[in-house]
């Protein structure tokens, strides 16, 4: 059985959105990884006593005012925290894109094969 021209194209639209939410799961994943890592790390700069501590700069240490880094880390996480919500409306937008989608080729599938 053939399938229409139409039909075709909505499987190819469907599939390229599947491959797009992916790539938008794994960026949140990665994203939601760095703010643990920057997490754990104010919790360790929040235990340090003094107020200096060294931060890695490309393959060595450099000593910094701990409020300096601890500033730092405190607006990278704001940052990412803001990137995943992005993402994650985008992926609630996206999810919602295949339902309809999906809807529309299995209601186009039902024709097709009835006829």
């Amino acid at each position: 059985m053939e399938l229409p021209p139409s039909v075709q194209s909505q499987i190819l639209q469907f599939q390229q959105l599947q491959q797009q939410l992916q790539m938008i799961v794994m960026q949140k994943q990665q994203i939601e990884v760095q703010t643990k890592e920057i997490e754990k790390a104010l919790e360790e700069l929040g235990k340090a006593t003094g107020d200096e501590v060294y931060k890695m700069a490309g393959g060595i240490f450099v000593k910094r005012n701990k409020e300096d880094v601890k500033k730092e880390l405190e607006e990278k996480l704001e940052t990412l925290k803001l990137r995943i919500s992005t993402l994650a409306k985008q992926e609630e937008k996206m999810q919602k894109r295949l339902s309809e989608l999906q809807e529309k080729l299995q209601q186009a599938m039902a024709s097709t094969a009835a006829q």
